[in-house]
């Protein structure tokens, strides 16, 4: 799933054409094989792309490689489209959430085989477990970002807050009630983001929806999950976060930006639109991992970011899977969390965004972070979001017992339409 403001994006990707066709030129008689590869608009900056383009050419000189960006938007319909025909391109960059709904057409070539020689024991769970259906492994983990805590580190400091020191929830919650007051929002989170809720319920462990007798229902009724959304409540009461709406109305890096605000739960690029737009807040911006219910560990987070898949049309699967092999593999993961500032697809690969402070702070997160229910009918509870109108219901007063009950029957009744 695309995160807003995904860390480091700094260019434009290469523009081409956007059909998936392979043509006639695929295969030439000196034994080159083509391939064709989509990738989503603003994944990776053109350097990146044209650096490992070169370098897999040169590394395989019997495959070529021929990118197509796609555009985010209307992107599932589209590769379901091309799942279903005879002419798919070969390697497909789809979100971490989508690859269960592309997987239950029948679509995917499954690559369990693979896990072992890929280093999948090493993969973060988030990008893992989604690219994963009933036991087969069809997505192989790309890239990863997260949220994390953006905070102002001259308020911070005149508050007298070390936030190196704040591990646990209740030192998140002691430090931002000092910090609150009538100049400054201790922090500004808005009524409506789901996701960070997510976390705080993993944490409390509970989850969003569960499996049960071979269907899906909500869960936000549990006593774990209904811990999470008391949590959110009391942290999103220390500051003048809109109660029926999320972080993107208004942006919330534009709420901060005006210099009230203390903290903001987000991905690290949120700072540069925090000092694009204010730019006396330059060197002033810091990042932590959200914290967890103890100091063991930091806090859970969902996982946004990519799996790449081969689609099971593909006519070149072994070329596809040379391609997703080097990509995915440490040499070039190491190269993509520089250019990039993402975290890498392998726990064991976190030293590599150890000297950027916003990617360091995510790879800390994704190290325990998760993504949303693996089930394709996830993607109708989206559709509808009863989860945000149940926390702007409980935020605004209402008894978070019923409330959390009407959105799980909600929940439950959008999977099984879905199925």
């Amino acid at each position: 799933m695309k995160l807003r403001m995904l860390a480091g994006v700094s260019a434009l990707m290469i523009a081409a054409g956007l059909s998936a066709c392979s043509d006639d030129s695929a295969s030439s008689s000196d034994g080159t094989t083509t391939i064709d590869v989509w990738l989503m608009r603003d994944s990776v900056s053109a350097q990146f792309q044209k650096e490992f383009v070169s370098g897999f050419e040169a590394a395989h000189p019997r495959i070529k490689v021929k990118v197509q960006i796609q555009e985010w938007d209307g992107i599932g319909e589209k590769v379901t489209a091309a799942l279903a025909s005879n002419d798919a391109p070969d390697v497909i960059e789809t979100g971490n959430t989508q690859v269960a709904q592309f997987a239950q057409s029948g679509g995917l070539l499954d690559l369990s085989d693979k896990v072992g020689e890929l280093g999948g024991g090493s993969w973060l769970k988030g990008l893992a477990e989604p690219g994963a259906y009933e036991g087969k492994q069809y997505g192989i983990p790309y890239y990863a970002a997260n949220r994390v805590v953006i905070y102002r580190t001259d308020l911070f400091k005149k508050a007298g807050i070390d936030a190196s020191a704040v591990k646990t929830r209740d030192q998140w919650i002691a430090a931002t009630k000092k910090i609150d007051n009538a100049q400054t929002q201790g922090i500004y989170l808005p009524g409506q983001m789901w996701y960070a809720l997510a976390g705080f319920i993993w944490d409390e462990g509970g989850d969003l929806a569960v499996r049960s007798g071979g269907s899906w229902k909500g869960a936000l009724d549990t006593p774990q999950a209904l811990r999470g959304m008391d949590f959110y409540q009391r942290l999103q009461a220390l500051g003048k976060g809109p109660k029926d709406s999320d972080e993107a109305q208004p942006p919330q890096a534009e709420v901060m930006a005006k210099g009230q605000v203390a903290q903001i739960i987000s991905t690290p690029g949120g700072a540069n639109v925090i000092t694009q737009n204010n730019p006396g807040l330059k060197g002033k911006l810091g990042f932590f991992p959200i914290p967890g219910k103890t100091a063991a560990h930091p806090g859970s987070v969902f996982i946004g970011g990519s799996d790449l898949v081969i689609p099971a049309a593909s006519g070149k699967q072994e070329a596809a899977f040379t391609f997703v092999k080097d990509l995915t593999g440490d040499t070039w993961q190491r190269k993509l969390a520089a250019a990039m500032s993402y975290v890498p697809n392998k726990t064991t690969l976190a030293d590599a965004v150890a000297s950027d402070p916003g990617a360091s702070a995510m790879a800390a997160g994704a190290a325990v972070g998760r993504a949303t229910p693996n089930t394709p009918g996830w993607a109708a509870v989206e559709a509808k979001n009863p989860v945000k109108d149940y926390m702007t219901a409980v935020l605004t007063g209402a008894d978070a017992r019923k409330q959390a009950a009407k959105a799980s029957a909600a929940i439950t009744d959008a999977m099984k339409g879905s199925s």
